[in-house]
């Protein structure tokens, strides 16, 4: 069954919206009724969103980005923008590598949040959703840094959610396991099998899927939730 919602008159930011999570989530929200806007390195074409080519781990872009909005209320923040890099061994990564996942993955995360929370703190109410990982709940091998990154993406969910509970605003966090996308599929043939064999449902997520949740993160139904992390593992997740 499709559940709709509707976000008429709302302005939503997702960040990363170009592929994947990201623009399946945008999608919905244009489906919902929302003013969206898709920052993303790469140019997004979208019917009913607008693109900005905003680099989240640049202030300057991130600044431009905002100013095109020109006053907005900001309804929804969903940050989704990330990066993977290689599956190996931390110890056979180059600090070139680690240093741009923990720059797209967190330190991003952290610096669009920091310019868009005073905006729904003013209006005092919002939505903030950050895409973690199931790396980040239980480290998995090969992702060492990714697996680092998720994990404070979570613990700042948590953290910022008790800082603005005094308000509208709902911070909350959606951990994907393994989903089809082409981040996932990047691996190659030989990791994705491995990842659908130690899948308890057989099978990749679908964006949609994980987009479905955000959606209700961002909706009334989901007003009592604040500073949680939602798995979305296929039962994967072990706690």
């Amino acid at each position: 069954m499709q559940v709709r919602y509707d976000f008429s008159g709302q302005t939503a930011i997702v960040t990363g919206g170009a592929r994947g999570i990201g623009r399946a989530i945008a999608t919905e929200l244009v489906a919902s009724g929302a003013d969206v806007w898709i920052w993303d390195i790469e140019p997004v074409e979208l019917s009913g969103a607008r693109s900005v080519q905003v680099d989240v781990t640049s202030h300057d872009d991130i600044a431009g980005g905002l100013a095109l909005l020109d006053g907005r209320t900001i309804d929804i923040l969903v940050n989704d923008a990330g990066y993977l890099g290689h599956y190996h061994p931390f110890e056979n990564s180059e600090a070139l590598e680690w240093q741009q996942i923990l720059q797209v993955n967190l330190l991003g995360m952290l610096a669009v949040t920091h310019k868009v929370l005073p905006l729904m703190r003013a209006a005092g109410r919002g939505r903030i959703v950050n895409m973690g990982s199931l790396a980040g709940k239980e480290g998995l091998p090969n992702i060492a840094a990714y697996s680092a990154a998720s994990a404070g993406v979570i613990a700042f969910t948590k953290a910022l959610s008790r800082e603005v509970n005094d308000t509208g605003i709902r911070v909350n966090c959606v951990a994907p396991g393994p989903i089809d996308t082409r981040m996932i599929r990047d691996l190659g043939n030989e990791t994705v099998d491995a990842m659908i064999s130690a899948s308890p449902l057989g099978r990749l997520g679908d964006p949609k899927e994980v987009a479905a949740m955000v959606m209700w993160l961002c909706s009334d139904a989901s007003a009592f939730n604040t500073g949680a992390v939602f798995d979305m593992s296929g039962g994967r997740a072990r706690y």
